[in-house]
């Protein structure tokens, strides 16, 4: 009796000394044993374009971690059984199982295809120390349609570019902490009740992007790369009447579903961060601003001799030719750049700045979207005489395309200028709106009037001007064509031989519905807006408006047109300078076969043409000299 009452008070005492003194201890410790802390995150918010089509969406897949402590074989021999279902290789596999922790990384949200190969593997072989979790996968059904606008989203289901990281706190996926009881093996036990503990799911973004447009908008991107090979080229399409953005896009690309095999360049949304000189694309804005600021009138008439000397610069027309008498619609609708330098003069540099800044330019639009760029101006105090000319042709300033379809958005809505935006609403997850986003009006440049008066001059240009390779067969579409030469990357000059070609039009001319603009960035080749940038509008247009069923207008509208053409003023054709160098050939960019042939049958040389319409290439180039008799080569596009 005394040896069993000792042995119960032994027995006691360290029940006692566990369970009391050292009870809170131990507990602890059986806890962190038994016990983990693990993190559930939900799908993240579906994007959707202006129909319901999905751009970007959420599921849950499986992710593969180890404990490196727990693992019931060698490194190297599960590194071999592992490799056939994960990205990485049996020396990377043994590596992370080397490493001295009991957490690190195989395989994030895999195929569900491979996970299922992959648990009946671990099962088979009965492997320990490996884990799957649930995590969030983003996946892009239309691949790179619209990557640049759409963004990526990187690990931990952060939002990395474009609307996904714009919008990444309204969109981004919840997350839940909660403790979950394992076995020695460190496998949650009743692992499957862990679905009842998903949180809600996330609010939705619905764009303004009309897919089917995207969708037209990005094969006229791929046309131009595969027929002029840019550095890279972008468009945008907006409707004037409230800023929506229907289609916006950038070359080079990449695949959202794969974004770590694209670089900087393809990450790049040129529609909104690039900034260029627009060239002639932007002599419709100072034109606007001479008629709305009084300095010059729709009749008042310019001598056009081909220059114009403005103090110790000489400035040239494109084709270095002139025109003789002309009015507003002459200078604008051929490009004059010596009558748009003579406007910009008596407009005054404090005037175009101020009208600049009215169009929006100089400032970002504050687009829903990052890294948007501010563009450049003069500043009006310290002008020249040259930077006023030269403004006034759309050198000297900066700007990006983003602020060019705003500004042209305004001559198109009748003066009227709407804030571009890609967001037109956000759910909740019950379908109730969370925000809407209201269209916005942001200035009038511009009166009605003057807008008019510019969009039926800009309609001339393309149905019997210089755009006319933007013509789209039945419809009325405005439009200017622009080709300026390429800044450098450091923004301190100009880029040797290199050029930006562009277009930017609107339509149809009696109810304006879209603004498109195509920035080609240094084309191989043929370099003018005409050419590399026109044709492409033109095959975007003719889809568009069938696929939107827009009814034919230009019809009945153009019955009028041969009396317009009986009024162009003739191109005045040069004589023929002989020296003892030989013929001096003048530029022919811009003639039509007739003209050329006639001064090449003057000059006693051989004509060899190649297409129709008027001339985009010559050899020998303008300004040399040749021998008579030798074959000089054009290259003539409508």
């Amino acid at each position: 009796m005394i040896l069993l009452l000792a042995m119960c008070m032994v027995i006691g005492g360290r029940l006692f000394w566990l369970q009391v003194v050292q009870g809170g201890m131990l507990a602890k410790r059986a806890d962190m044993q038994s016990e983990e802390d693990r993190k559930l995150q939900s799908p993240r918010g579906t994007i959707f374009d202006r129909n319901g089509n999905i751009l970007a969406v959420s599921s849950m897949a499986k992710s593969l971690y180890a404990d490196p402590t727990m693992i019931n074989r060698s490194p190297a021999e599960l590194a071999v059984l592992l490799a056939p279902y994960i990205h990485l290789k049996p020396q990377q596999i043994q590596e992370r199982l080397q490493r001295d922790t009991a957490f690190v990384w195989l395989q994030r949200t895999m195929d569900h295809e491979k996970y299922e190969a992959l648990e009946a593997m671990i099962q088979r072989e009965k492997l320990k120390g490996l884990v799957f979790i649930d995590e969030s996968c983003r996946s892009y059904p239309n691949g790179s349609l619209a990557a640049q606008l759409v963004g990526f989203v990187g690990d931990n289901d952060r939002g990395l570019d474009g609307i996904e990281m714009v919008l990444d706190k309204e969109i981004k996926g919840d997350v839940r902490k909660f403790r979950l009881t394992t076995d020695r093996n460190n496998i949650p036990i009743f692992e499957s009740t862990l679905e009842q503990i998903l949180p809600d799911k996330q609010r939705s973004v619905q764009l303004t992007i009309d897919n089917t447009i995207q969708y037209v908008a990005e094969k006229g991107l791929d046309m131009v790369v595969k027929q002029s090979h840019p550095t890279g080229a972008s468009v945008i399409i907006m409707n004037p009447k409230n800023g929506e953005i229907l289609a916006m896009a950038s070359r080079p690309t990449f695949d959202p579903n794969h974004y770590g095999k694209g670089n900087s360049e393809s990450y790049k949304n040129r529609a909104v961060i690039n900034m260029y000189e627009p060239g002639s694309t932007f002599k419709a804005i100072v034109a606007a601003t001479a008629l709305d600021a009084g300095t010059w009138g729709v009749d008042t008439t310019y001598d056009d001799v081909g220059y114009i000397n403005v103090d110790d610069r000489q400035i040239r027309n494109w084709d270095e030719t002139g025109m003789g008498i002309v009015t507003l619609k002459d200078i604008l609708k051929f490009s004059i750049n010596t009558g748009m330098a003579n406007i910009g003069l008596h407009t005054g540099g404090d005037i175009l700045t101020s009208y600049a800044k009215k169009f929006g330019f100089g400032k970002p639009t504050d687009i829903e979207l990052p890294g948007e760029g501010t563009g450049i101006l003069f500043n009006p105090k310290t002008m020249s005489r040259v930077d006023v000319a030269t403004m006034s042709i759309g050198q000297g300033v900066a700007v990006t395309p983003l602020q060019m379809v705003q500004a042209f958005g305004a001559l198109a809505n009748g003066g009227h200028m709407m804030r571009p935006h890609v967001l037109k609403e956000i759910d909740n997850p019950d379908g109730s709106v969370y925000e809407k986003m209201e269209p916005q009006e942001i200035g009038t440049p511009v009166s009605e009037e003057v807008a008019h008066t510019i969009a039926s001059i800009l309609e001339q240009e393309v149905s019997s001007g210089g755009g006319q390779n933007a013509k789209v067969e039945g419809y009325q579409f405005c439009g200017k064509t622009g080709t300026a030469q390429r800044l450098n990357a450091e923004g301190t000059g100009y880029a040797e031989g290199q050029y930006i070609g562009s277009f930017i039009g609107f339509g149809p001319y009696d109810d304006p519905q879209y603004v498109v603009l195509i920035v080609v960035d240094n084309p191989s080749g043929t370099y003018y807006g005409a050419q590399v940038a026109a044709p492409i509008f033109k095959e975007m247009m003719t889809q568009i408006v069938r696929i939107k069923g827009i009814r034919p207008t230009a019809s009945a509208a153009n019955a009028d047109f041969p009396k317009k053409q009986e009024a162009i003023k003739k191109r005045v054709i040069p004589d023929v300078v002989q020296s003892g160098e030989g013929i001096l050939l003048p530029s022919f960019i811009g003639w039509d076969t007739r003209d050329v042939n006639d001064w090449l049958d003057k000059a006693n040389l051989g004509f060899v043409p190649n297409g129709t319409g008027r001339a985009v290439y010559q050899n020998p180039a303008g300004g040399r000299y040749v021998e008579p008799g030798t074959d000089v080569h054009i290259t003539f596009m409508r």
